[in-house]
């Protein structure tokens, strides 16, 4: 194959990536679009940068020891780079490479203009953008400087930037090549950027033009501020003029210049309404085009516009796409924020979520949510969703009231429409009976265990028909009457004690205390139980100090080997047998469980070991349980001094049995789940094994990146396609860099929500109040639990917990989250271990720097800073 050094740009499309890099790629494809104007030029191709990287084998050794470093250890990379960019420059460009480049030059004018600009193989990608990270020149003049130029675009593949940013997204650098495109300059009236979509609120419908003087550079370099248009169905919606003092023009011998503009200009707009709107349905026939969102970099020449790159916007969190495909307006709730994980999920756990879930889900950035527009529609079930996401979750009631307050975008159906149930679900038992829990635990018990025994003899496509059915044993457990109203009635029970405490005794969250040590709370049980294994551990002096040393899975074997290590095994063993099916993310089945990746806990346990004196557990439930009583015996004297006291009091005593009674329940069900999970994960993953032993997969973690439905295929046909599985990994890796909105419109809007409150000092982070008290302490801000490394007394500062964060929990003084609401997990053990805990503060773990000192104030909803 002769190797091709050269090509026009208007002899590319987008397929050829691999050639001319993600610019050159986009560049040539633009060209191909009717009505679009693309300044001409051509490509120097993969092939001659190739040819330069062949001329200098000591980059190999250099590039070795550059994919070693981590993204952080900026000096060596530095270092390693600047001597990589050195040795590319110097090298000589080979004479057929130099006369190809000059004879393409000859075409556009030997003399003229030209922007040389680097289009690296792994940019302007639809997962990663990579703008920025590498090199372009304006105004280059003549052959000896562009080919110069040429050798310092290929260099800037190496800049310190580009390889941190492919370090930190897990890019060999050996993988990437680097093109070069040139181009006649333009010699620009104005010039900007065109976002076809919303940039900051991710809206698809509304377009945002920036505009300045002169080449757009004044405005990337952000020298200028630029005027900004928004457009929405080709109406102007807003605009703001910047007083635009400065412009950079092209200098006739080449380079460039900034420039002072007149002062009577300053204020004028860079373009009219009309141009604006031109330039924006110019936009709209791109992003047709290209089949996603675009950010557009245009020059204004003589009233025409050149377009000179257009990259997909990488950063907009994708819209949801619904089964019918209608083009009616959605709105999506996050179902992560309510599950306490807003991460993504892998295909496969995706779909097992959606299809053992109560209620229809859709997927969109490895996330899921549910639509709740016919819920909105109708004033009655409005109210009640209103109502207890309020409760739960302010922010996203907010949202969702700031999507009402648009009369338009939701529409209206009377009360009797489909708007389904009140949100409150089925009514909730009159007393607390604790045999209700004890029924509905052993239903739960039973049910799995007939799972687990019926399971075991199904293989092949014969097991995923027995999970079909399996799936409906499971909806049909977690829809019992008799669950949804053991749930409701701690809930109510919990709400009704909040409101009522607070307008007769002033009292606030006086739930909180009420609900210390409830009984029958398996995720706080969790959380003791293994207070309980550090107690086994800690009088074996030999055990501790082989746990410091353990790094991988497997090393409950070799701990047996040990003086005390037996028993310490046995106590492991025991804890994971109840709870080994738990870990972070676990709505999520591809997620390993503690059973397969027990070194997980290991930290925590050595944590409770320094942390706590022996009986620890039975103290610390016994410590909750006389705080309740005490508060209770507290609240029902207060109450009876009251006029109607011992109506008031008989009542509260009715509602403090039933939380006692419920709410520790509330942690089961999800319990359940998670036990039926692990039971279906093992299953598949036999599967999966076969599935490599017959050569049909390379490793058996490739079937999490299939769908239910699509695993079942490859079982039947014992075929998969190599082709998919890669894409859905790159994707997955893409998803990492989205944050998911809490509330998402069909128009791709991501819609917040605000605190609305005047009673936070200023400077303070503000949350929801889930769990009363104040605590002061030092923050740890931890993302991973495997990391952790706490002191008594430490305030955990974390993204989200589920339950699986809960053995940390006994050894904190107090709890902050960025994602949360009043019942979910993190929450409700709060309470039951008495911390203070603010949720749902936006931006906590980067607002909150690790070891300072802070002040939670778990009662009000707000934390200050100390230090």
């Amino acid at each position: 194959m002769t190797e091709q050094y050269v090509l026009d740009l208007r002899e590319i499309d987008e397929t050829q990536v691999a050639v001319v890099g993600g610019k050159g790629a986009h560049l040539g494809e633009l060209s191909r679009i009717e009505g679009v104007g693309v300044p001409d030029g051509f490509c120097v191709t993969t092939d001659a940068f190739r040819r330069i990287m062949a001329e200098a084998p000591s980059i190999d050794d250099r590039l070795d020891r550059l994919s070693r470093l981590n993204p952080d250890e900026r000096e060596a990379i530095g270092a390693l780079s600047a001597q990589i960019r050195r040795t590319i420059e110097g090298i000589a460009i080979p004479g057929d490479v130099a006369a190809a480049i000059t004879r393409a030059l000859a075409g556009l004018g030997e003399q003229a203009g030209c922007a040389v600009r680097s289009s690296a193989t792994a940019e302007d990608l639809p997962t990663a953008s990579f703008a920025g990270q590498q090199d372009t020149y304006l105004n280059v003049v003549g052959p000896t400087a562009i080919l110069r130029h040429v050798s310092r675009c290929w260099a800037s593949l190496f800049t310190e930037r580009a390889v941190i940013y492919r370090l930190r997204n897990g890019i060999d650098h050996r993988t990437v090549r680097m093109a070069v495109v040139v181009q006649r300059m333009v010699f620009p009236h104005a010039a900007g950027i065109l976002f076809t979509a919303d940039p900051v609120t991710g809206n698809r419908k509304v377009a945002t033009v920036d505009a300045g003087f002169g080449l757009g550079e004044a405005l990337v370099s952000g020298l200028v501020n630029p005027d900004v248009f928004k457009v929405r169905d080709g109406e102007i919606v807003a605009k703001a003029i910047a007083a635009k003092q400065r412009a950079v023009h092209a200098l006739p011998a080449g380079g460039t210049q900034e420039v002072a503009i007149d002062a009577q200009r300053q204020e004028q707009p860079a373009l009219t309404d009309a141009q604006v709107v031109r330039l924006v349905e110019l936009g709209r026939r791109i992003e047709a085009h290209f089949g996603r969102p675009q950010d557009i970099e245009w020059c204004l020449v003589d009233d025409a516009f050149r377009i000179v790159q257009s990259r997909p916007i990488t950063t907009l969190f994708p819209v949801p796409v619904t089964e019918t495909g209608d083009r009616e307006n959605h709105v999506y709730v996050s179902v992560g924020h309510g599950q306490m994980m807003t991460d993504p999920m892998k295909p496969l756990g995706l779909s097992m979520w959606r299809l053992t879930a109560m209620v229809p889900m859709h997927e969109a950035g490895g996330r899921l949510f549910v639509d709740v527009t016919r819920r909105l529609a109708s004033p009655v079930s409005r109210a009640g969703l209103l109502d207890v996401i309020g409760r739960s979750d302010p922010l996203i009631r907010d949202a969702l009231e700031t999507v009402l307050d648009r009369d338009d975008f939701v529409p209206s159906l009377p009360d009797a429409g489909p708007g389904g149930p009140p949100a409150g679900g089925a009514s909730a038992p009159t007393e607390a009976d604790p045999a209700i829990v004890t029924e509905l635990i052993e239903r739960s018990r039973a049910s799995i265990a007939a799972l687990e025994r019926d399971i075991r003899t199904k293989t092949g496509p014969a097991l995923f028909d027995f999970l079909l059915e399996a799936f409906e044993e499971h909806k049909r457990v977690l829809g019992d009457p008799l669950n949804l109203r053991a749930i409701m009635a701690a809930m109510e029970a919990t709400w009704w004690l909040n409101d009522k405490l607070w307008e007769w005794l002033g009292e606030k969250n006086a739930a909180d205390t009420l609900t210390l040590s409830a009984p029958d709370n398996i995720t706080s049980q969790m959380g003791l139980a293994l207070l309980d294994v550090a107690d086994v551990i800690r009088p074996r002096p030999e055990v501790v100090a082989f746990l410091r040393g353990v790094r991988d899975e497997n090393f409950l074997d070799e701990l047996a080997k040990i003086e005390g290590g037996t028993e310490a095994r046995d106590a492991i063993e025991g804890y994971l047998d109840r709870y080994g099916m738990r870990c972070v993310g676990e709505i999520d089945i591809t997620r390993p469980r503690w059973r397969e990746r027990p070194d997980t806990l290991v930290p925590v346990i050595l944590d409770n070991v320094r942390n706590f004196e022996p009986g620890a557990a039975e103290r610390r439930f016994e410590q909750g349980r006389r705080k309740a009583r005490q508060k209770e015996q507290e609240v029902l004297s207060r109450l009876r001094a009251l006029p109607d006291g011992d109506r008031k009091a008989g009542e509260t005593k009715r509602m403090i049995d039933r939380v006692r009674s419920f709410i520790g329940y509330r942690e089961y069900p999800k319990y359940g789940i998670i036990s039926r999970y692990f039971v279906y994960k093992q299953a598949l993953l036999g599967e999966a094994e076969r599935l490599v032993q017959a050569g049909v997969l390379a490793e058996k973690e490739d079937v999490f990146y299939l769908t239910f439905q699509e695993l079942h295929d490859v079982v039947r046909s014992n075929r998969v396609d190599d082709r998919l599985i890669r894409r859905r990994k790159d994707a997955f890796r893409s998803y990492h860099a989205l944050t998911p909105p809490r509330v998402l419109t069909s128009d791709g809007e991501a819609v917040t929500g605000a605190y609305r409150r005047d009673d936070v000092p200023a400077g303070a982070l503000v949350g929801l109040a889930v769990s009363a008290g104040t605590i002061e302490g030092r923050a740890r801000v931890i993302l991973d639990m495997a990391e952790a490394d706490l002191e008594a007394g430490d305030i955990l500062v974390t993204p989200f917990t589920d339950p699986s964060w809960s053995p940390l929990f006994v050894g904190i003084a107090g709890l902050v989250t960025e994602v949360g609401g009043l019942m979910t997990h993190g929450a409700v053990i709060a309470r039951e271990y008495g911390l203070p805990a603010v949720v749902g503060v936006e931006q906590a773990t980067r607002l909150i720097r690790d070891g300072q000192r802070i002040r939670v104030h778990g009662t009000e909803g707000y934390v200050e800073f100390l230090s």
